[in-house]
């Protein structure tokens, strides 16, 4: 049994996507309709850059699913199939969640494109730059980076972000807070911990306002049916519900990612291939989480045709 997995954040780079819109028609029209959506040629700045810009997070959340969901449509049509009839379920990471549900036909690209840029603006927007902080643990466990965490926050905000993998944890929160933990990482048997070079402390309960944007948000453009279950991040189980796929994305903003286990919940449930479109950011925490499980990272036209063959 299959399912189909989307990255998040940190899987963008300049040129992505343009090799496939070269190649396909079905990969332009997604391109061409995310940019008329955000009223901006997003699909330029992902094939020319500037970096920077690229990376604000405004442009790389729509532009993350825009990418994945050109390199579906390709396959779609390569492979003459549905998503529907290949995956058991989808999953994504943070903001590939907002693909999954793209993928799954909870929401239509142009609203996930619209969604994805309000998500971005709203988080950057909800903590002024420079408060706030988000690091990774490596060689750590969840209850390790619990505990360091609590002794790091001392009255400020310090949680459990992404609970990635069984070797990779990141924490969000003050910045003060996030600079002592990495400071107090040996005293906890953690390996290392790095600073990430992110704009806003992302999933923790300094991001209440973009939580807040959101749920005004997804009221004027919530999710219709899933033609396949979703296995959510904040509850790292199925859910096929619209209303609560609903209420899940708001929690989401300022809840913890737990990615490790919805791949074991996946694994449990049958799940014996996982297959990432749109990025390599994937395959390797799921190979750490569950190696028996099959991984194939779909982002070139070679790799689109490759995976038809075998669908």
């Amino acid at each position: 049994m299959s399912a189909f997995v989307f990255p998040g954040q940190g899987s963008q780079k300049v040129g992505m996507g343009a090799d496939l819109a070269a190649a396909s028609a079905a990969a332009r029209a997604v391109f061409e309709e995310v940019d008329d959506a955000l009223g901006q040629k997003l699909s330029v700045l992902m094939r020319e850059g500037p970096e920077e810009e690229l990376t604000l997070t405004a442009n790389a959340q729509p532009a993350i699913m825009a990418n994945a969901i050109a390199v579906l449509r390709v396959l779609e049509l390569d492979g003459r199939m549905t998503l529907a009839t290949k995956a058991e379920a989808v999953a994504g990471h943070s903001l590939g969640e907002y693909t999954a549900l793209c993928a799954a036909g909870a929401f239509g690209l142009a609203d996930t494109a619209r969604l994805l840029r309000l998500r971005g603006e709203a988080m950057q927007a909800a903590v002024p730059v420079g408060i706030g902080a988000m690091c990774a643990l490596l060689g750590a466990d969840v209850e390790k980076a619990q505990a360091l965490a609590d002794a790091a926050a001392e009255g400020q905000v310090c949680t459990v972000a992404n609970d990635n993998d069984p070797t990779q944890v990141v924490l969000s929160g003050h910045r003060e807070a996030i600079e002592r933990a990495v400071a107090m990482v040996k005293d906890f048997g953690i390996k290392r911990g790095v600073l990430l070079p992110v704009s806003a402390p992302f999933h923790c309960p300094l991001m209440a306002p973009a939580a807040a944007a959101m749920a005004e948000a997804l009221d004027r453009s919530p999710p219709g049916a899933l033609t396949v279950p979703l296995y959510a991040n904040v509850t790292a189980a199925v859910v096929t519900d619209p209303a609560k796929v609903q209420s899940l994305l708001v929690e989401q903003v300022t809840g913890r990612v737990r990615w490790r286990e919805s791949v074991l919940a996946m694994h449990a449930a049958g799940t014996d291939r996982l297959i990432e479109l749109g990025g390599k950011v994937l395959g390797p925490m799921i190979g750490r989480i569950a190696p028996e499980v099959t991984t194939t990272s779909v982002v070139t036209m070679a790799d689109i045709e490759a995976l038809a063959k075998e669908l």
